[in-house]
């Protein structure tokens, strides 16, 4: 019963991140707007943030977790991968950013050992259905994001948009 109440509890104060492989914006701005969204998260509670780790938004939000924990040592990195070998089509730099935020996570959470079709909305689903609040970059109405966005809205999750605040 207690761990019940631990993981609701967590829910309530965890964050997860959906956005675009190809950033269409000046990534200095978007980083510097992200960084403004997660500390009023922080300063209202949220500890735990949930990223994918997939190229573009994903790496850019876990660099800036990790770079917040400087600031706030109590925020958690927990990056949740769909596959194993999920980075092994990345550039080389993405690749690099990958394996930085692998390693500086707080917990790595790896929900299949083999890509399968689908895997990525399974990553995608986890994240949200583990989180109270979900800060994304959505600038198209289709792709994994949108989808991630929607399900998280029928979640009632809090969501930000990042693309939207500019």
């Amino acid at each position: 019963m207690n761990e019940m109440f631990n993981k609701k509890e967590k829910i309530e104060y965890s964050c997860c991140f959906t956005g675009h492989r190809k950033i269409q914006i000046n990534k200095n701005l978007l980083t510097d707007v992200l960084r403004i969204e997660m500390e009023k998260m922080i300063l209202n509670g949220v500890r735990y943030f949930y990223c994918g780790g997939a190229m573009g938004f994903d790496i850019i939000a876990g660099k800036k977790v990790v770079e917040l924990r400087q600031k706030y040592p109590n925020v958690k990195l927990i990056i949740a991968v769909p596959c194993r070998e999920q980075s092994k089509s990345f550039d080389y730099n993405s690749k690099l950013d990958y394996d930085y935020i692998i390693s500086e996570a707080d917990e790595v959470i790896c929900l299949s050992e083999h890509y399968y079709r689908g895997c990525m909305h399974a990553r995608n689903r986890y994240m949200v259905d583990n989180s109270a609040y979900c800060i994304c970059y959505l600038t198209e109405n289709k792709g994994g994001t949108f989808y991630t966005v929607n399900y998280a809205k029928r979640k009632n999750l809090k969501i930000i948009n990042l693309a939207e605040i500019e």
